[in-house]
């Protein structure tokens, strides 16, 4: 069997259609498992996947997309060795030794802690099962799809080359404005997971094919390995009690030709594609111009990403901020101390909203335990800040708790020229991907020359290059030192910066304030070197971005080199500048507030809820706490709920801002002496038969709560008689529903029925990835909820 790497360097390849709608209609039942078939109605399953390789797909996805331990405990290996033994089967009898079987791995429809309560590690072990009995049944390659969760991808990812040598291929759900349900953009997304090696990424489901054309050209324009694109046959819709999509075959074909032209590599189909779709579209694109990367490699920069956006190194200088490091800092010393947790985060975010595109992270003091307290800091940090992160230790162990659980691409300080380090920093790196920072020191000491450091940085590039990390995913530290100690350090420094830009063709990076040590008025040294810097061609600038000299000068550069186009941001920062004397006295206010920490709304706004909890406390000295509730808390959730509904906040930060709301509600409710407030209504919540994904199940359950609801939370895999006899015999009023697959619409649809039979005074309410407004009505809901504050919205409606 040829490798699947080696044949897309040659061809196009095509993947297969949808599952779950063909066995619909073929007689799986609504709640029924369709993964379930493996065992009692292989035949079935034997038949569609040959159908699927005679109408010439090459590559066809084993019936397991959700065999995971939390649908099939006990069971995982029986029928994922069926699924793929039934995929063999298939492939011998259509005469298709040359096509492909994939391994089908999907979402657990949990999510990960810090936003969910799936820890990290479980996740990786649940995918790992299904991995280790697909890989000894002999899969050929490994698909893990219609992924709505970076973090969660990630953990599959690491599953997958952790207990296989299989090629692993990842496709995402990504919304109209190129976003993930959490958040990650699609350049975002491709750093990660291009960072973590694998070996096709893309994109299914969601959309047919028009609405998915823009999102497969940023697709292809950021990565540098095969892009995938799987749409749906359009949108479902129910008819006669049967979910339909609206694309016929040729139309499909059709429509795929665009996607062909952005370069993608391979092509296929989702929920309503069928053969007939595939046949057609094999023949619509087979013929288009082909381009693979490897062989016609695009122009790479670095790129580093958090769990939501990218950052593209050497297109414009960028701040690094300093401020999360003990070096020199003694507060933050002794919060690392008491693990004052609050007071990092409260770092993070004034940095973010100082400027910053990069955030350092150093807990490193001698009597601590480095690793232990750098991975919670990290997973703390990915809920309050959407920039990526520099992960900044000597230590390896916790260089790799870091970067094992981080949600993105970090900038990782660093490596230097000595042979010991190189060899316990690249393996980690390699695994796990990262932008690294070469500081060009070896055995022999700090170079005085900057030809000197400049030969050292590429002798790490070529060691590098051994473990596949390639030369763009090196930024080169410039090695700023004391002038006081040395006279001309900062002129060799400047020099090492210009030769990195202009013969290494390479990116750079300063710890900029280490130049004024031991001098007085550090900063106005500090801010001359920095624009000088900066105009030898730095790329990060380490420094704190809450320091007004430093980025004065950042920003005037930036405005003087055209790199800040109209000023924009140089207006927007100084539109109210007032003279050095009046800002001194704005500066005393400004002390005086970090001193109180962040107000009782910017903490819910910011997630943070140990701060919020202390801020309710404060403000209840001076108000009653209604008032505390109506002029604090409500405003905060209703700004991030308009935030979310007009996506520019993502749903890590809508969870962590209702844990912080109720730990603020906590704090009212002790001063009010355990008096429980009136609630307004009482809601019943479920996913229905057959489905366990609750993400948006839970989600809704916690903005209702937040907004003084009682839940009814009667879990995943719901029957319908039971959701209807709660209705009764609580008395409630409103029902909401969610499904996340096709397959168990059918489920919903029944609830509802039975709701209008027995308890027809209750209004339903009902969302998931499938459903759509007209599918809602068509189904029989009041209404079609497309995000949890929407939810909230109708509930405040129903109970007026």
């Amino acid at each position: 069997m040829k490798d699947i790497r080696q044949a897309l360097k040659e061809r196009r390849l095509f993947f297969d259609g949808g599952t779950g709608t063909i066995l619909q209609e073929r007689g799986l039942k609504g709640g029924e498992l369709p993964e379930r078939w493996n065992l009692t109605r292989p035949e079935e399953i034997e038949r569609l996947h040959r159908e699927y390789f005679e109408a010439g797909c090459d590559i066809v996805s084993t019936n397991t997309f959700g065999a995971n331990a939390l649908k099939y405990p006990g069971e995982v290996e029986s029928v994922v060795k069926a699924g793929v033994a039934i995929a063999q089967k298939a492939r011998t009898a259509a005469g298709r030794e040359d096509a492909f079987i994939a391994l089908d791995i999907g979402p657990t429809g949990r999510l990960l802690k810090p936003t969910g309560d799936l820890a990290f590690e479980d996740a990786v072990a649940i995918f790992a099962e299904e991995v280790k009995a697909g890989a000894a049944a002999g899969a050929d390659l490994v698909v893990i799809e219609t992924m709505s969760d970076l973090y969660e991808a990630k953990a599959a990812v690491l599953a997958a080359k952790e207990n296989s040598e299989l090629p692993v291929f990842v496709t995402m759900v990504f919304d109209r404005q190129g976003k993930l349900l959490t958040g990650a953009s699609v350049e975002a997304a491709v750093a990660v997971l291009e960072g973590l090696r694998v070996d096709a990424l893309g994109t299914n489901c969601g959309f047919g094919p028009s609405e998915m054309l823009p999102i497969a050209k940023r697709l292809t324009a950021a990565a540098h390995v095969p892009v995938i694109v799987n749409p749906n046959a359009g949108l479902p819709r129910s008819e006669g009690g049967r979910t339909v999509f609206d694309i016929g075959a040729e139309d499909f074909a059709e429509a795929m030709r665009p996607i062909a032209g952005t370069g993608a590599q391979l092509l296929g189909g989702c929920c309503g594609t069928t053969p007939a779709h595939i046949k057609a579209e094999i023949a619509a694109c087979k013929g288009a111009e082909y381009i693979h990367f490897p062989k016609n490699e695009k122009l790479r920069r670095p790129v580093i990403a958090s769990g939501e956006d990218a950052v593209t190194i050497g297109e414009k200088p960028l701040i690094v901020g300093e401020r999360i490091n003990p070096t020199g800092k003694k507060l933050f010393k002794e919060a690392l101390r008491n693990r004052d947790i609050a007071y990092i985060l409260r770092q993070a975010v004034e940095q973010e909203d100082g400027g910053a595109h990069i955030l350092d992270v150093n807990v490193g003091l001698p009597e601590i335990d480095e690793p232990e307290l750098m991975e919670e800091v990290v997973t703390r940090l990915m809920g309050v800040t959407s920039l990526p992160l520099q992960i900044d230790t000597s230590d390896p162990k916790a260089l790799e708790r870091a970067l094992r659980i981080y949600n993105g691409k970090a900038l990782i300080n660093s490596v230097n020229g000595r042979e010991e380090v190189m060899e316990s920093v690249l393996p980690i790196v390699a695994k796990y991907g990262g932008v690294l920072i070469a500081l060009p020191i070896d055995e022999r000491g700090i170079p005085k020359t900057a030809k000197e450091r400049v030969e050292i940085a590429r002798r790490i590039m070529e060691r590098a290059a051994e473990y596949g990390i390639a030369k763009e995913d090196i930024v080169v530290d410039g090695l700023a030192m004391a002038v006081s100690a040395e006279n001309d350090a900062a002129k060799e420094t400047l020099e090492t910066i210009r030769l990195v830009r202009d013969e290494l063709r390479g990116c750079s990076v300063l710890g900029v304030s280490n130049v004024s040590f031991g001098l007085p008025a550090r900063e106005l040294v500090n801010a001359a070197f920095l624009t000088m810097a900066l105009q030898n061609g730095l790329s990060l600038a380490i420094i704190n971005p809450n320091n007004a000299q430093m980025m004065h000068s950042y920003r005037s550069f930036m405005a003087l080199t055209a790199q800040d186009p109209g000023f924009a941001d140089y207006i927007a920062a100084y539109s109210g500048y007032k003279s050095a004397q009046a800002q001194a006295g704005g500066a005393k206010a400004k002390a005086a507030q970090d001193a109180g920490g962040l107000s009782l709304k910017e903490s819910i706004v910011k997630g943070i809820a140990e701060r919020a909890g202390e801020a309710a406390k404060e403000e209840l000295r001076e108000k009653e706490a209604l008032s505390v509730i109506n002029e604090n808390i409500i405003p905060a959730l209703d700004e991030v709920g308009k935030g979310f509904e007009a996506g520019t906040i993502f749903l890590p930060q809508l969870l962590l801002a209702a844990e912080a709301a109720q730990a603020a509600f906590a704090s009212v409710k002790q001063s009010m002496q355990g008096a429980e407030g009136e609630k307004k209504g009482r809601v019943i919540l479920a996913t229905v038969k057959g489905d366990i994904h609750d993400i948006g199940k839970n989600i809704v359950k916690v903005m209702l709560e937040n907004y003084g609801y009682e839940v009814l939370d009667l879990g995943r895999d719901v029957p319908p008689e039971k959701i209807v006899g709660t209705a009764k015999a609580e008395g409630i009023r409103l029902v909401g529903l969610s499904a996340l697959m096709t397959t168990t619409v059918v489920s919903m649809e029944e609830t509802i029925k039975l709701l209008r039979k027995e308890k027809p005074d209750t209004k339903v309410v009902v969302g998931g990835a499938v459903m759509t407004k007209e599918y809602a009505e068509a189904i029989g809901a009041d209404r079609y909820a497309k995000d949890a504050m929407e939810t909230v919205r109708y509930a405040d409606e129903v109970f007026a």
